[in-house]
């Protein structure tokens, strides 16, 4: 178990540099040094050249790399010269605000996906089964900002029931105050997310039906009930164990799209706006910490399976 994780642990750190470096050079060949950017199109060449020795972009792509992951590695993911702010100081005032609606869309498609794959499972190939196959394959195909555009139209302007736009607190708990207008970006994400975990779940839920110790369990004269839930739910959930961990950067993009349609001001909005202003430090610091949250959910997953069943053996 031990050896299993020093292995996992250290795969993991080299995926991560792997993923800092082609994000570093991606967006350094994009960009080139910052210097015109920050500047502006009527800075003066020498303007340009001085501000970029100043900061360090006239060194060698290696030099600047290495610079930027000692300065990572201590929370300082640069500064954004567009809105004159350090990077992690940007990222931390919307962090709890985009961690509270992944959170929130994660509980409720498990709250809801688990129990529906397992209804789908026991009435397989019935008119229920059928139905809900059906709505589930339209939901998942179907883009998030389009879904969230509907809901938006139907739910919010059309009966007015739900406001359109998600809250506009800046705190934590003033967004949670405010929880009627997170309906709808959580419904959004939750919707997505409950198409692909049902069918995983209904997929799982067949495979343990058709196992020996269910049959046993039949034989023995015990109800349907018990057999659900003392002998299929914990053995059918641990697909999802997994997928809740490879979930987190569809999570990040379901934020990104999400915030927008709906005007939260999360890490994803924040991305959004730096993408328009070539706010490169921020898209850096997004990417880097998106692969180190899915290399780290991957992680977790695995240790979590092997934690839920015994009879996994990590060597």
């Amino acid at each position: 178990m031990i050896t299993y994780l020093i292995r996992r642990l250290f795969i993991s750190i080299v995926v991560v540099i792997g993923i800092s470096i082609v994000t570093f050079l991606l967006l350094n060949y994009a960009q080139g040094p910052p210097g015109r950017v920050v500047l502006g199109l009527r800075a003066s060449p020498a303007a340009v050249n001085a501000w970029n020795l100043a900061h360090g972009f006239d060194s060698p792509l290696w030099v600047q790399y290495w610079h930027y992951i000692i300065n990572a590695l201590r929370g300082n993911f640069g500064r954004s010269y567009k809105l004159d702010q350090s990077v992690a100081a940007l990222i931390g005032e919307v962090a709890g605000r985009s961690a509270l609606l992944s959170g929130a869309a994660l509980f409720f498609s498990l709250l809801f996906a688990i129990p529906l794959g397992i209804f789908q499972g026991t009435k397989r190939n019935t008119v229920p089964d059928y139905v809900l196959t059906t709505g589930a394959f339209v939901t998942y195909s179907m883009p998030t900002f389009l879904l969230g555009l509907l809901l938006i139209e139907f739910l919010a302007l059309d009966l007015g029931w739900l406001p359109s736009e998600a809250s506009t607190s800046q705190s934590f708990i003033g967004v949670i105050k405010d929880w009627p207008s997170m309906i709808l970006p959580v419904a959004t994400l939750t919707a997505v997310s409950v198409a692909a975990y049902s069918r995983y779940m209904r997929s799982s839920t067949l495979d343990v039906l058709a196992q020996d110790y269910i049959n046993i369990a039949r034989a023995k004269g015990l109800s349907q009930r018990l057999i659900l839930t003392r002998h299929l739910l914990r053995n059918a959930c641990l697909p999802i164990v997994t997928l809740v961990g490879l979930s987190i950067p569809f999570l990040l993009a379901g934020n990104l799209v999400t915030e927008v349609v709906f005007n939260y001001n999360g890490i994803g909005y924040l991305f959004d706006q730096s993408l328009s202003n070539y706010d490169y430090p921020v898209l850096i610091a997004y990417t880097l910490i998106g692969g180190v949250l899915t290399v780290a959910g991957n992680f977790i997953a695995d240790v979590s399976l092997a934690v839920a069943d015994p009879r996994i053996r990590l060597t």
